[in-house]
């Protein structure tokens, strides 16, 4: 008798043992909470991009990305060549195969993927995507670049162009085509996230808006992006706004409220700053200009007019989107790591640029919706922001929108 109850707790122990096994070898972590990510930044340049070593409320820079606590990134590693953000939710490849795909390929090599035992990866929305962005990076020639994600839980590799670091979202751009050709006009664009300069715009996807792909005698180069996949589901970017009634909204699905009219008004960065700083709209006094990852939420990929904003709950003072002149951008808090007398913004209307500084033509080259960067004082004339491939247009006085968060 005594044999079969010790026969029978050392089953019970085995059976335990590998019950406990299998909640450890768990990859998934369950979130009871989706939160937005911070983007990381920790250290404050001013307009001149000189580091400032302490910044308190009294300082210009107060409000500067930097200054502001926000959601920390966090990740788990899940041991088994998987991330899992335990702000989002989302599960993430850790290690890219580091290939150029066009878009439809880049869609199929995730639809192929078998991961961490999982086969139901995805391409990542831009939104998704951008949710990685760390804003500590930099790109430094001849020396030790950071890339604009955490390479604590995240693998990379700079191209042998180091800022050629683009990765695919599945987000296309709807509004209109990018650049302009003869045959079959513009190009339909699709977005992805640049992880070794920190922008977001627009890449060729190997077909015109017209939904014709192109032809070996179209002679149009598609370099291609790289991929990294993505799984599971997160409620962040649902936009889900509730008119406050005061003039401001609120965004339920990542806890922010927000001025519901623009500044009106353009300004500089010192200036946007400044006047979120001095608000006191709805009787609120901690009102802030919105990082890049905040701002970046509001926006309405799927609209397929301009402004790229939900115009029920939010009104815009710009009502035409014909050329550079009507630039509908928007200040961030956020300062861009590779050029830290800029800051970043986010375009609302068309993001314009043109082939290079010789050229004379502005194109939508961008797209609504992409994530690029300004010079935070002075004038247009005093920057050459160009580039051989392109050379974006310099709006220094742009548009602000407030953010506080919902207590």
């Amino acid at each position: 008798m005594k044999r079969l109850l010790l026969l029978v707790m050392v089953l019970i122990i085995i059976l335990t043992g590998c019950m406990s096994t299998e909640t450890d070898d768990k990859t998934n972590t369950e979130i009871t909470e989706f939160r937005l990510p911070d983007t990381g930044q920790k250290t404050t340049y001013d307009s001149e991009g000189s580091l400032i070593e302490d910044v308190d409320e009294s300082s210009p820079y107060y409000g500067a990305d930097s200054t502001i606590t926000g959601n920390e990134l966090s990740y788990e590693d899940n041991g088994d060549a998987t991330v899992t953000d335990l702000n989002t939710g989302l599960m993430w490849q850790q290690t890219p195969d580091f290939s150029r795909y066009t878009y439809d390929e880049a869609v199929a090599y995730c639809e192929d993927l078998e991961v961490g035992g999982y086969d139901d990866w995805r391409l990542p929305s831009i939104k998704e995507l951008y949710s990685l962005a760390y804003f500590e990076g930099e790109i430094i020639p001849d020396g030790d670049s950071q890339p604009y994600i955490d390479t604590d839980y995240f693998d990379f590799e700079y191209d042998r162009l180091l800022f050629a670091g683009q990765y695919w979202s599945s987000t296309l751009y709807v509004k209109n085509g990018v650049q302009d050709y003869e045959d079959h006009g513009s190009l339909l664009g699709g977005f992805g996230f640049n992880f070794a300069d920190g922008h977001i715009k627009s890449y060729e996807t190997s077909y015109y808006f017209d939904g014709t792909a192109f032809s070996e005698s179209d002679d149009i180069m598609v370099p291609g992006c790289y991929v990294r996949a993505v799984r599971g589901e997160t409620s962040l970017y649902e936009m889900d706004y509730t008119d406050n009634g005061d003039e401001t909204v609120s965004d339920n699905s990542t806890h922010l409220m927000w001025a519901q009219n623009d500044s009106v008004e353009t300004m500089d960065w010192l200036e946007a700053l400044a006047y979120a700083n001095s608000s006191e709209l709805a009787g609120y006094s901690d009102w802030r200009l919105p990082n890049s990852k905040e701002l970046q939420s509001l926006v309405d990929y799927e609209k397929t007019t301009f402004p790229a904003i939900d115009t029920e709950y939010f009104n815009t003072t710009v009502e035409q989107f014909e050329s550079e002149e009507d630039s509908y951008y928007f200040w961030t808090s956020t300062t861009q790591g590779d050029f830290k007398y800029t800051a970043c913004y986010v375009a609302f209307g068309q993001a314009w640029s043109k082939k290079n500084s010789d050229a004379d033509t502005y194109y939508d080259w961008h797209g609504a919706g992409a994530q690029r960067s300004d010079p935070k004082t002075g004038t247009a004339e005093e920057y050459e922001l160009a580039s051989e491939m392109a050379t974006d247009y310099i709006s220094i006085d742009n548009f602000v929108r407030l953010v506080r968060d919902i207590q």
